[in-house]
């Protein structure tokens, strides 16, 4: 297809690499084991400075750069049941996104993401706590088929497959290793399926591709430094700022598709 989809332009280098170059360590930092919310941010702060698909294009290739140095720090904890659930959704979920690429609303897809990702968190903040020990949730295969595909959606949307994600990992009370471990396995298959429809798509046109090897320097570094910090915190404090950051990430998403649409 044309290549007139990776569109824009970094008008101002200074400033878009001053902005660029802390949203791929955030992103890294979030990819290597903490705060893993951290990654849905990387499109909208770049949106700051280029065109939304323009951005989305930069990131692809440096997220699938820095899914090989995740796998291979967690390459023997992950959850091979889960992944059989939440993959066949996920593929289709990108299939979807590629298809219907001229005619989606991005604002609605945040505005559902983003709902969703706040009831989450809320019912587990107000409901499920105030009842005493939340006992894991079994593997559920409709559950995590639906919400696979949404993360393969959102992720091919904004790379913002996150939040659907933990809405089905974090009820099953993982090791917080297990648990990274099994999101890292999900990614690296969703963003390297992404890649198909994104060239298809002209999304990686010659400028997009040389920002993004002008930042991949940086994509080791961050990971390095979120496999540091994963490994110097208890499995609660991880969780609690997991739900903390996929309730901000949802807020952002919903008043960010909110005020689009006003």
């Amino acid at each position: 297809m044309s290549s007139g989809y990776g569109v824009g332009g970094v008008t101002d280098p200074l400033w878009f690499y001053l902005l660029a170059v802390p949203v791929v360590l955030l992103v890294g930092i979030s990819k290597g084991g903490f705060a893993g919310g951290l990654g849905t941010l990387a499109v909208p702060l770049l949106t700051l400075m280029v065109d939304p698909r323009m951005a989305a294009a930069i990131m692809l290739p440096i997220l699938c750069a820095m899914d090989i140095f995740s796998v291979w720090e967690y390459r023997r904890a992950w959850d091979r049941e889960t992944l059989k659930i939440l993959i066949p959704g996920a593929v289709l979920g990108i299939v979807i996104g590629g298809l219907t690429f001229h005619v989606m609303n991005g604002d609605m897809i945040r505005i559902i993401v983003g709902a969703m990702s706040v009831y989450f968190v809320a019912n587990y903040w107000f409901v499920q706590r105030r009842r005493g020990v939340v006992a894991p949730q079994p593997q559920n295969a409709l559950r995590g088929g639906i919400l696979g595909g949404m993360s393969g959606f959102a992720s091919f949307i904004a790379h913002a497959g996150g939040p659907p994600l933990s809405q089905y990992l974090f009820p099953l009370q993982l090791d917080k290793t297990r648990l990274v471990g099994t999101s890292v396995m999900f990614f690296i298959i969703v963003n390297y399926v992404k890649l198909i429809p994104y060239a298809w798509l002209g999304q990686l046109s010659f400028e997009n591709l040389k920002i993004s090897l002008y930042l991949l320097p940086f994509a080791p570094l961050g990971v390095w430094l979120g496999i540091w910090l994963h490994n110097r915190v208890s499995n609660r404090f991880f969780y609690i700022v997991a739900y903390l950051l996929l309730f901000l990430v949802g807020v952002k998403l919903l008043a960010e598709g909110l005020y689009a649409l006003v």
